[in-house]
């Protein structure tokens, strides 16, 4: 579980559950202050080649310290972009001319835009009129860039592998992203439909197209493994089935089911995946009118 899941109401009925229930989870920023000196003296335990542990057994419990290079350079590349959007922003700000109530709701926008990058600046406003100064904290820049990319977990499993505990934490990652494309990709939310067993077939062929999802995904790991479902499925969306429609003398109707050829990129795509596309499918003949004359 995340760290903003479980509390310690939570956690304690599940130590002392019967059986005990098995957990790993994210903590609170304010524990990692707590445990901060007994981790320091810890040695570095490498789990993979951009990352490392350090582990804490404490109260029955197991304290995973870990270190993630990527994700140090993108948090900090989160946190710069914030930053450099907010200092524009408060320069800007600076020079308008604006009344104090109308200055403090700008301010209160870009905090609400930056929250990450806001709890580095400080910023003094007058206490009559409209202006307002503003300056970096590097103590709090510097200590946040100590903490980039770190991240404290704590588990009652018995486990004391750091590789192998990493592993069951990425098991959130996969929860997190299964989660994501049901409510994004497929647009498993919202529902519509008022009966139940209407909402049941609606979840059901949700679950069968994440399946084809999770094959295809399993698929590209081996065939194309440079590329993402999604990816994949945006360009298969140039695929389009059209319907051809000519009309006859007779009032009869040739309508010609045909879907576009794909570019030779997406052919390329699909001689790597080891697909190909159906047969065009035979045309349709549609009276309109009953006619007995010969059509040409």
């Amino acid at each position: 579980m995340d760290r903003g899941i479980p509390t310690e109401e939570v956690l304690k009925q599940m130590r002392t559950s019967e059986p005990p229930v098995q957990y790993l989870v994210g903590t609170p920023k304010g524990r990692l202050t707590a445990l901060e000196q007994a981790l320091l003296v810890k040695p570095w335990k490498q789990v993979r080649p951009e990352v490392r542990v350090k582990l804490l057994p404490q109260d029955a419990e197991l304290y995973v310290f870990a270190e993630s290079q990527d994700r140090i350079a993108k948090e900090r590349s989160m946190r710069r972009r914030q930053m450099k959007w907010l200092w524009a922003r408060l320069k800007k700000l600076a020079t308008m001319k604006l009344t104090r109530d109308a200055l403090l709701m700008k301010l209160g926008a870009a905090q609400n835009k930056t929250p990450a990058a806001w709890r580095l600046v400080s910023i003094e406003i007058a206490v009559d009129g409209a202006s307002f100064g503003f300056w970096l904290n590097r103590k709090k820049l510097r200590d946040v860039r100590r903490r980039e990319g770190r991240y404290l977990l704590r588990t009652n499993l018995t486990e004391s592998d750091p590789a192998k505990l990493w592993e069951y934490y990425l098991l959130l990652v996969s929860v997190e992203e299964a989660f994501k494309t049901l409510k994004g990709d497929l647009a498993i939310r919202p529902i519509y439909h008022q009966l139940v067993p209407r909402i049941e077939a609606h979840i059901f062929v949700s679950f069968l197209a994440y399946c084809l999802h999770v094959t295809l995904g399993h698929r590209l790991k081996h065939l194309a493994p440079g590329l993402t479902t999604r990816s994949v499925l945006e360009k298969f969306s140039a695929v389009q089935m059209i319907d051809v429609r000519i009309p006859t003398t007779c009032g009869r109707e040739l309508t010609l089911t045909r879907y576009t050829q794909p570019e030779p990129e997406l052919q390329l795509l699909l001689d790597r995946l080891k697909l190909s596309l159906p047969a065009q499918p035979p045309p349709k003949i549609t009276a309109a009118q009953a006619a007995t004359a010969t059509c040409v």
